[in-house]
C-alpha cells in the first residue's frame, strides 16, 4: 500500500502561481512514474501531468502546456507541480498518482485507469 499525500492548494489570483507538492510513502518511490490530474465541479477527472521514475521524461496535457512544469525529488519520495500563469480554468481539486506499473522505457499513461494509488486531494482556486 502506498500512501500519497498533497499539499500547496489554496487561492492564488489569475497570473499567478502556486506549487504542488506530493509526499509517497513508497520505499521504491524512484521505480513509479507520478502523475498529477484535477476535477473541478460537475466534471471528470482530467490528466494534467505526469514523470517517469527518474525524471528525464515528462509528459503534459496541451491545457497546461508551458504553464505547468512537473519534477521530482526521489531522495526525499515527493513530486511536484509547479503551476504558473494560473487561469480561472484550472480551478479545480489536483490528485497526485502513483503508476506502481511503470518500468523505465514505457510510455507515461494519461487515463485515471493507469495509476493505482491516489492522494486526497488538494483544493486549487483560481480568481478572476
Amino acid at each position: 500500500q502506498v500512501q500519497l499525500v498533497e499539499s500547496g492548494g489554496g487561492l492564488v489570483q489569475a497570473g499567478g502561481s502556486l506549487r504542488l507538492s506530493c509526499a509517497s510513502s513508497s520505499y521504491t518511490f524512484s521505480d513509479h512514474a507520478m502523475g498529477w490530474f484535477r476535477q473541478a465541479p460537475g466534471k471528470e477527472r482530467e490528466f494534467v501531468a505526469a514523470i517517469s521514475g527518474n525524471g528525464d521524461n515528462t509528459y503534459f496535457a496541451d491545457s497546461v502546456k508551458g504553464r505547468f512544469a512537473i519534477f521530482r525529488d526521489n531522495a526525499k519520495h515527493i513530486v511536484y507541480l509547479q503551476m504558473n500563469s494560473l487561469k480561472p480554468e484550472d480551478t479545480a481539486v489536483y490528485y497526485c498518482a502513483a503508476d506502481v506499473s511503470y518500468y523505465p522505457g514505457r510510455y507515461l499513461s494519461n487515463v485515471v485507469y493507469g495509476y493505482t494509488y491516489w492522494g486526497q486531494g488538494t483544493q486549487v482556486t483560481v480568481s478572476s
